[in-house]
């Protein structure tokens, strides 16, 4: 492959404590990254907010400024990992769509192929910079734009399924699913909105448990154990 994007959860960032990070599982994805790198794969990164904040899920303030506080909730994810990144020997430029003093710079085309080419990790923090529009939406449209080949989604559970695994524990997981199949039936890999994107735009994703030993590079290099949905 020659550019790929990573979707990050906080809450895997954020192990067993939920909040915050676990420094010592972000350091495992930065040293997968960085193999990546090594071998001449340009990675882009979004990292969802929900190890800080969740917008929606506030329900007692203006959706606006709560999904605000998520965009940076975002910014803070995405500079942190960038560090731990950068301890490891990588170069990283963090993107948003709006400005954010000297922390970021201003998200376009040309800045994100620049630092591709430079060899930097590039992340795309700050999701679309509007409310109402989730990180899946984000990567989708990110990916898109800069024309990843693939969007890799490490999740805390290891795929597509049928059911909630948590709660249904006879929920069979998909080795491949359409992206078709996944809007029918409300499969929710990302949300209904990125969904469509990813379908419109011929955007595949592959969705895969963070936590498993090497999955970032493993995914990349083709021993995948997660599930493939294809468009």
């Amino acid at each position: 492959m020659r550019r790929v994007l990573l979707k990050l959860s906080g809450e895997a960032l954020a192990g067993e404590k939920k909040t915050g990070f676990d420094e010592a599982t972000v350091r495992q994805v930065a040293l997968q990254v960085k193999e990546l790198t090594e071998d001449g794969i340009q990675v882009g990164i979004v990292i969802g907010g929900g190890n800080f904040w969740r917008g929606r899920s506030s329900e007692n303030m203006d959706r606006t400024k709560a999904d605000q506080i998520g965009m940076l909730a975002t910014v803070m994810n995405c500079i942190y990992v960038s560090e731990i990144c950068r301890s490891t020997g990588m170069k990283t430029g963090i993107l948003t769509p709006f400005v954010c003093g000297a922390f970021t710079e201003l998200f376009s085309k040309d800045r994100a192929d620049e630092y591709f080419r430079e060899g930097r990790v590039v992340f795309f923090a700050g999701g679309t910079g509007h409310p109402y529009f989730s990180t899946d939406t984000g990567v989708v449209l990110r990916a898109v734009e800069v024309e990843a080949e693939v969007i890799l989604l490490a999740k805390a559970i290891d795929g597509v399924y049928d059911d909630d695994p948590r709660v249904n524990p006879a929920a069979k997981r998909y080795d491949e699913v359409s992206i078709e199949e996944v809007i029918a039936r409300n499969l929710q890999v990302v949300d209904m909105t990125a969904s469509i994107l990813a379908r419109d735009n011929h955007m595949p994703m592959w969705v895969f448990g963070l936590h498993e030993e090497n999955s970032i590079v493993n995914t990349v290099k083709g021993t995948f154990h997660g599930t493939k949905v294809t468009v």
